[in-house]
């Protein structure tokens, strides 16, 4: 069979992003600017990268940005104060604390003070237990990144059989869920389950999100399995590799996504539609007037 085709995460959050820039346009005619305020602690370079791309991102797409810059040596009490004053803040629509906080930090407790409506990680409780009741609320960004992307491709997902290979909370199990509201059949395995290979080799789609370069070969494939790689990993040379061996695994995948350029702008995306969806909600502007659904 030919190599498998690419699912282009770059070009299809791209297309995200256009549309909820027009939905920004359409909800600012109707007198509500988006807010999206980030809080950043600490010199973490990783970090001060990713809040650099949500900054921009956030910006063109027609939003008020906000950066809370704090020292690697605030408080526990300092940092929640910055985001209880965000979430009382009518302006904000959308709260993000970039992870990973100094070690010093209960990132729990900071998560948890978010209000439910701002938090456009879809890290609270509140919005965990909506997604398992199966109620609308607001979705982790690369779980509902992955979901977007098959869409976009207009690949099934109703009746097929997704193993899921990584089981934290901000991937895993939420995606877990998703898949299940999209009737699949879904399998979640881990670093410790037994025979991996044999529960990928019976998948319609693997999503690996276990955090090990390389993990999935390619004949741990079905022949026309889709691969989702959201593993971003650094190799031996320096250079970003996901948890799927690419090359292997391309030859056996009807479609994979590549590592850098596959899920990572797809998260990126869904916050930004996470962050116009709770502006709506707040102003009272129907989801569909806007071009999204209730999700």
């Amino acid at each position: 069979m030919p190599p498998g085709q690419i699912l282009d995460g770059k070009a299809t959050a791209k297309a995200v992003r256009t549309d909820v820039a027009e939905g920004a346009r359409r909800l600012q005619a109707q007198g509500t600017q988006p807010g999206l305020a980030v809080v950043l602690v600490g010199d973490d370079p990783a970090s001060h990268v990713y809040v650099r791309n949500k900054d921009r991102a956030a910006t063109d797409a027609g939003f008020a940005v906000q950066t809370r810059r704090l020292p690697a040596e605030t408080s526990q009490a300092d940092l929640l104060a910055v985001v209880r004053e965000l979430g009382d803040d009518d302006a904000v629509h959308g709260i993000l604390v970039q992870l990973p906080l100094p070690k010093h930090l209960d990132a729990d407790e900071v998560v948890q003070a978010i209000p439910a409506h701002k938090d456009v990680d879809g890290l609270t409780l509140a919005n965990v237990g909506l997604l398992a009741a199966g109620r609308p609320g607001l979705r982790p960004c690369t779980p509902a990144g992955c979901v977007e992307l098959l869409d976009r491709y207009q690949l099934p997902i109703e009746g097929q059989h997704v193993v899921i290979v990584g089981r934290s909370m901000l991937v895993g199990k939420p995606l877990a869920q998703l898949m299940l509201a999209r009737n699949a059949t879904v399998t979640i395995c881990h670093s410790r389950t037994q025979d991996l290979a044999a529960h990928c080799q019976r998948a319609d789609i693997v999503v690996a999100a276990v955090g090990i370069p390389k993990l999935i070969q390619g004949d741990w494939l079905r022949p026309g399995a889709i691969v989702l790689d959201v593993g971003i990993n650094r190799g031996e040379d320096g250079k970003l590799v996901g948890d799927v061996d690419f090359d292997s695994a391309r030859e056996r995948a009807a479609w994979i996504t590549p590592v850098p350029g596959g899920i990572g702008p797809m998260t990126i995306a869904m916050l930004l539609a996470n962050t116009l969806r709770s502006a709506a909600e707040s102003s009272g502007v129907p989801l569909d007037s806007l071009g999204l659904a209730a999700r």
